[in-house]
């Protein structure tokens, strides 16, 4: 049984209790309100959300300038690399019967409307119609950027299209910094737009070397493949596989070296086993049994006629 207490006690008791909660309450009140209140601008911008960016923009390092240029679209006006100085340039490769490409059209217009004045947008159409049927295409689509026709000497300057669509990116000095195969988000082609014409990102540019990733040919300068393993071999026996896998052809019917078309398309088994071997034979001292690079064409050749 608990004591009974006095009147003179109880209300000094229910005064403390009184002060508590108004105590507690207000505690409550500051930190609810405390919660509520906007962060600073100053707090904000020393986020780490803002101070390490969330995306990285890659470019090649040392890159090579763009392909000369000189024609008229089949809107009959002139394309030429002289009118792109100071603007960011994408070279897109298409064709109207690539479903791809035309997704990826208006993301295009969409570029070219967030930058315009600013990036020059040209197509080169690898359709086997008449350029008129390519001109009533791009009609209906809206697409008012450059459409040029493509040719071989257009496509072997760029290095060799394996797969549409492909865009070449060219920074505002004419230099190509990237390239993309097949459909590539509008929102990184903005960050990476937005970067060569030095406006702020979101974002951290980091460089890599071209052993083929944009020009073909500078797959020559790799020292690692894609799915080639050179393991177990010493420095020169290396040296000796990667000038065979340059040297020698790859018999799918790319036209590339083996070491272009490991580059070019990772999945191919024909050049995955091809390089596998040439890696074996040097390993163990065996001499190439294959023909040279000339002899596999002019072999080529003799079949299909």
């Amino acid at each position: 049984m608990l004591p009974k207490l006095s009147v003179r006690n109880s209300l000094l008791l229910l005064t403390v209790a009184i002060l508590l909660a108004g105590v507690a309450f207000g505690m409550f009140q500051y930190k609810t309100s405390a919660r509520s209140l906007p962060v600073p601008a100053t707090v904000k911008a020393a986020s780490p959300s803002s101070s390490s960016p969330s995306s990285v923009i890659r470019f090649v390092k040392n890159p090579e300038l763009a392909p000369a240029l000189n024609a008229h679209d089949i809107f009959g006006k002139p394309v030429s690399k002289a009118d792109w100085d100071g603007k960011v340039v994408l070279v897109n490769f298409w064709a109207t019967w690539c479903p791809p490409c035309r997704e990826e059209i208006p993301e295009l217009l969409e570029l070219e409307k967030e930058f315009k004045g600013r990036l020059r947008i040209i197509g080169i159409s690898e359709d086997d119609d008449p350029s008129a049927k390519v001109l009533k295409f791009a009609q209906q689509k809206g697409m008012d950027y450059s459409i040029l026709m493509s040719t071989p000497e257009l496509i072997e300057s760029y290095g060799g299209v394996p797969a549409l669509p492909t865009s070449f990116l060219i920074d505002t000095q004419g230099r190509v910094v990237q390239k993309h195969s097949g459909l590539y988000p509008i929102q990184s082609y903005i960050l990476e737009i937005r970067s060569l014409l030095g406006l702020p990102v979101e974002a951290r540019v980091e460089t890599f070397a071209d052993t083929g990733q944009i020009f073909l040919k500078n797959a020559a300068n790799a020292t690692e493949l894609p799915g080639v393993s050179f393991a177990g071999l010493t420095p020169d026996q290396k040296k000796q596989s990667l000038h065979r896998l340059n040297a020698e052809s790859c018999t799918c019917g790319c036209g590339l070296t083996l070491s272009q078309c490991r580059v070019n398309d990772t999945g191919c088994s024909v050049s995955g086993e091809l390089a596998g071997k040439v890696v074996k034979e040097v390993a163990h001292g065996i001499k190439s049994a294959r023909p040279a690079p000339s002899k596999i064409a002019a072999i080529s050749k003799k079949v299909s006629e």
